[in-house]
């Protein structure tokens, strides 16, 4: 399983659309721990990009603080599962919790 999360300076960045880098984590989910993590540079921005771009990465979950409306609709076209109103944690934080079921996800911050 390959979770995508957004950051900036290595926590969640909670602007999901025009982050700098993914963090692109490989997940065994029986044993609960982390294989692999690659930070990756995100693509320019362009408006319904991400979804697939993480698609073709492998991603099968996204982490993230918000997302609008749209971009929701998009990853759910691709099969990617979202997580919105996450907390500004690390990475490695917000994997173990979302692996052993105790990720605290929020309001949606997104206003778009």
């Amino acid at each position: 399983m390959r979770i995508a999360i957004p950051v900036a300076e290595g926590k969640l960045a909670m602007h999901f659309g025009h982050c700098k880098q993914f963090a692109l984590v490989d997940v065994d989910p029986l044993e609960q721990r982390i294989i692999t993590k690659e930070l990756v540079d995100a693509p320019e921005h362009q408006p319904g990009l991400l979804p697939r771009w993480l698609m073709e990465r492998g991603a099968s979950i996204v982490i993230a603080g918000g997302m609008g409306a749209r971009a929701l609709t998009l990853f759910a076209e691709q099969h990617i599962h979202v997580v919105v109103g996450a907390p500004a944690e690390t990475v490695e934080n917000l994997v173990q919790s979302y692996m052993k079921g105790t990720l605290e996800s929020g309001e949606n911050i997104c206003d778009h």
